[in-house]
């Protein structure tokens, strides 16, 4: 083919000559990226473009309509120093988020280990304790507002039938948080039970044989072998489970009506991003402060990443 004139060759066989690969090749992977354009469109319009405008309308007093205003760092000074419900509602996100881990992890690996013996059920258990994860999150919050109500809920019902008067879950200011961390952890929680399941099933069982030759019990066992074995797990569901608490909105979205009453009680970092977005119109707010929480969670991030030497132990 070299030895006819360049004229007479394809557009392809000439592209093909002066990046010197062969044609088919180059064929190959136009054809790939003909495939993957349309994916690549989407994430730059609805992605790429999306967090840049953010990021530039942080720097902005914007309402999404009219020509928006530059105030510098004037949104993230507010944040600091004027909002004073910008505080509250941070203090209310990293309650929720220091109280909903601990006990996911927690319940998860009871969960994992229960459902790791050998039985005929165990295929069942693993399925229900898996399903509130893909339960829809609005049919999930309206069925738990009725569990959680005060004088007809379910749960107070249970409760008084041991002698315990239960509180108004979710008009009671003390509770009204607690009550949103009960239902996120009983949805979220059969992901990193899951998570915990692999990780048990990877321990070489010759491990525990030889503890126990050892005279080592259960509980011994646990601590010495299965959570130190597992810790590589436990990392990542902590890591998982930073972000995704730090995005709480739907289920206390739809559990208040939109309103994290009681008295701004279950009001979180989101939820009060929506209010000034879409309620209040203050785009270069809410952009603002959706970076702030990228910062945030990026910090948290890499802290805990800094830490795992410490703790989390690879084979």
């Amino acid at each position: 083919m070299d030895s006819f004139p360049a004229l007479s060759r394809s557009p392809i066989d000439q592209l093909a000559l002066k990046l010197g690969v062969s044609r088919q090749r180059l064929r190959n992977n136009i054809d790939g990226w003909l495939f993957v354009l349309p994916a690549v469109i989407g994430i730059l319009a609805f992605r790429f473009y999306p967090v840049l405008v953010s990021f530039v309308a942080g720097f902005t007093k914007w309402d999404g309509m009219n020509p928006p205003e530059f105030v510098g760092l004037g949104n993230y000074v507010q944040m600091a120093t004027q909002d004073s419900f910008f505080r509250l509602v941070t203090k209310n996100t990293f309650s929720y988020v220091l109280t909903k881990i601990p006990f996911t992890v927690v319940i998860a690996l009871i969960l994992a280990l229960l459902t790791n013996r050998h039985g005929p059920l165990k295929i069942l258990f693993r399925t229900a304790f898996y399903t509130p994860v893909v339960t829809s999150t609005i049919a999930v919050a309206i069925v738990w507002q009725w569990i959680l109500a005060g004088q007809y809920g379910l749960l107070n019902y249970f409760l008084g039938k041991v002698g315990i008067s239960g509180p108004d879950w979710l008009a009671d200011t003390s509770w009204a948080l607690m009550g949103v961390v009960i239902v996120s952890v009983w949805q979220s929680v059969g992901y990193p039970m899951v998570i915990y399941l692999a990780a048990l099933q990877g321990i070489p069982e010759v491990m525990y044989e030889a503890a126990e030759i050892d005279g080592a019990n259960s509980l011994q066992k646990l601590l010495k072998i299965t959570i130190p074995l597992i810790s590589p797990s436990t990392f990542f569901i902590v890591i998982l489970q930073f972000i995704s608490s730090f995005q709480i909105f739907g289920l206390i979205y739809v559990m208040t009506a939109g309103t994290g009453g009681p008295a701004n009680a279950t009001t979180v970092y989101i939820l009060y991003l929506y209010h000034n977005a879409f309620g209040w119109w203050k785009m270069g707010y809410a952009s603002a402060m959706a970076w702030l929480l990228f910062i945030i969670i990026g910090l948290t991030t890499m802290i805990q990443w800094k830490l795992q030497k410490r703790w989390v132990f690879y084979a």
